[in-house]
């Protein structure tokens, strides 16, 4: 059955969630957001586009930070409410300039930062 990006359900603002995998480790890279619109251009061009909220404008990760992102499949969750890409990430896909978002662990109550900035 063909993809059609309008049965997707976006939230009040025409938006969801979509969590960044690395195709090849599983790592999970980070979480953003896209519109029907952002998840057109990502399928049509392999290159993974989100929505900025605080911009309010379309972002293809790593077009100015040269940490690109390339779509290696799109998946859909069970209610249809959040996406996951699955990528290959050229650098580091996190703005601190490490491989991922989630690099705060909470242990024994504590933050601990379990990553360090790349290079």
């Amino acid at each position: 059955m063909p993809f059609d990006a309008s049965t997707l359900r976006y939230d009040a603002a025409g938006l969801l969630p979509v969590i960044a995998q690395d195709a090849a480790s599983g790592e999970v890279l980070m979480l953003a957001w896209m519109n029907a619109e952002a998840v057109a251009k990502t399928l049509a061009s392999g290159r993974v586009t989100y929505w900025s909220r605080s911009r309010q404008a379309f972002w293809v990760k790593g077009e100015t930070s040269g940490h690109v992102q390339t779509l290696v499949e799109l998946r859909v969750d069970c209610d249809r409410d959040c996406l996951l890409a699955l990528v290959t990430q050229e650098g580091p896909a996190c703005h601190t300039n490490r491989r991922s978002c989630f690099y705060t662990a909470v242990r024994g109550g504590e933050e601990t930062e379990i990553m360090a900035p790349m290079g």
